[in-house]
């Protein structure tokens, strides 16, 4: 998260917890006591961002590049068959599957993959 040096005014300067306004003449810190004075905050205005990347490192998750790598592996089991040649081994059969990789109203990538060698290409339909 990132906020700077000036927003300190809203946290106790004795345990860093967030200070509640439960009074017009000074904030308190609920953890332990500490009481900061409301004109030492009084005009001040916060702003600051907090993006999902921020979230994932604050809570030390895994990137969710993970889930699509998961959806790779269904995907090898559904592969279909067509007889085409591979360019690379002439092997007569190859595995394909289709995403719409472009927007919506143009045709789909098909991912070609020979089971025998290995060569991997797509053509946009």
């Amino acid at each position: 998260m990132a906020y700077s040096r000036e927003q300190d005014f809203l946290f106790c300067s004795m345990c860093g917890t967030l200070l509640s306004f439960n009074s017009v003449e000074f904030a308190e810190c609920r953890s332990c006591g500490f009481k900061r004075n409301a004109r030492e905050i009084e005009g001040k205005e916060i702003r600051y961002t907090i993006t999902a990347e921020d979230i994932r490192r604050e809570l030390k998750l895994e990137p969710f590049v993970i889930l699509e790598s998961a959806q790779i592996e269904e995907e090898k089991v559904r592969r279909a068959v067509v007889n085409e040649t591979c360019p690379q081994c002439n092997n007569p059969q190859l595995e394909y599957y289709t995403k719409q990789l472009r927007s919506a109203d143009e045709g789909q990538t098909v991912f070609y993959e020979c089971p025998k060698c290995g060569y991997k290409y797509s053509q946009n339909t």
